[in-house]
């Protein structure tokens, strides 16, 4: 899943506001190997409100280009109801909602276009509200998180099998639960719902090694590969061409991919 920003105030990359700079960056993560296409046009964190049409006006553009020329998959971060109608009809076919159904109406916009649904456990961390998180088992909150807001979908006309979770690490979670998310993916896989790892370039990374958002490429890689490794159905990244690679040769040594090119000790 590739991350293509249109924000002013992105964490990493900064997004861009130019459409055709946009859209030649997403087929640019296509032609790198990126089979779905994550959009966003508000920055996921504290950062300056943004009204709705706002947003669909950064987005459905994008939407309308990037479906007229590729088709791989697009997704849509948003906690619009509205937002998000407009963009499935414009093509999209997930929603990737990282306020945990904050406005249950995003359910019945799903449920109505038969769209895919992103649950993201965000451990009550709303825009720009301190942090200082606390669980008894980070785990269980997230599971237990992810059990209330499938129930809320599936209540509100959403299919199960349509459902996808991800943890939401960085979000409400300090550096140790996120980690500590991390090696027990087992336990996450066990929802059988597809997993969605979001990590590129996030503070998990940053803080374990001490560097900046321009420098944790390969921390996100060592990410990537262990989200591979556990059965994740989706790993979200900035860095697809590199991200691409991590995740299939995973996959070889897992045995769910053929070596492109197996000569060595195989001639007569």
């Amino acid at each position: 899943m590739g991350i293509l920003n249109r924000t002013p105030d992105s964490f990493y990359d900064g997004g861009s506001m130019d459409l055709g700079a946009t859209v030649e960056h997403g087929l640019r993560m296509v032609e790198e190997g990126a089979e779905i296409i994550d959009i966003g046009a508000v920055k996921a964190g504290p950062g300056a409100p943004v009204s709705s049409a706002e947003e669909a006006s950064r987005l459905l553009p994008v939407v309308a280009a990037l479906v007229e020329q590729t088709d791989v998959l697009i997704s849509i971060e948003t906690s619009s109801p509205e937002v998000a109608r407009r963009a499935v009809e414009a093509g999209a076919s997930i929603i990737n909602d990282v306020s945990a159904l904050a406005d249950p109406e995003l359910a019945d916009a799903c449920a109505e276009l038969g769209a895919a649904l992103v649950l993201m456990h965000h451990g009550d961390q709303l825009r720009g509200r301190p942090l200082n998180p606390r669980y008894t088992d980070v785990v269980r909150a997230v599971l237990d998180g992810w059990e209330e807001t499938a129930l809320t979908a599936i209540e509100r006309g959403v299919r199960s099998e349509s459902l996808i979770v991800d943890p939401g690490l960085d979000f409400g979670k300090n550096t140790f639960h996120s980690l500590e998310l991390m090696r027990r993916l087992p336990e996450l896989m066990a929802t059988g719902r597809p997993l969605l790892i979001a990590a590129s370039r996030k503070d998990v990374v940053g803080e374990s090694l001490g560097l900046p958002p321009a420098e944790r490429l390969e921390g996100s890689l060592a990410l990537a590969a262990l989200a591979a490794n556990s059965g994740a159905a989706m790993v979200r990244a900035h860095d697809v061409r590199g991200t691409v690679r991590v995740v299939r040769m995973v996959e070889a040594v897992n045995g769910l991919r053929t070596p492109v090119r197996p000569v060595r000790g195989l001639w007569d």
